[in-house]
C-alpha cells in the first residue's frame, strides 16, 4: 500500500515538474521569436480583457444596487415600477 502511494506521489511530482519546465521553455521560445507587432497585439488584447472584466463587474454592481432598491420599495408596499 505504501509503495503505491509513494510511486503515485513521485509520478505526480514528475508530471508537475515536466509541465512547468515545458511551459517555461515554450514561453521563452515564444518571447525570443515573437515580433513586436505580435507582442503589441497581445498587450492590447490583455488591456481589452481587463476593461471588459471591469465593465462587467461595474454592471453587476449596478444591477445588485438597483435590485436592492426595488426590493426595498416592494417591502415598503410601493410599486417598484414607479420612479
Amino acid at each position: 500500500m505504501f509503495k503505491r502511494v509513494r510511486w503515485m506521489a513521485v509520478g505526480f511530482g514528475a508530471g508537475v515538474g515536466t509541465s512547468v519546465w515545458a511551459y517555461r521553455s515554450v514561453r521563452r521560445t515564444v518571447e525570443r521569436r515573437a515580433s513586436p507587432e505580435l507582442i503589441g497585439a497581445g498587450r492590447k488584447a490583455n488591456e481589452l480583457r481587463r476593461d471588459l472584466r471591469d465593465a462587467v463587474a461595474e454592471g453587476r454592481a449596478a444591477m445588485h444596487e438597483r435590485e436592492a432598491e426595488l426590493h426595498t420599495r416592494l417591502a415598503n408596499g410601493r410599486d417598484p415600477t414607479e420612479p
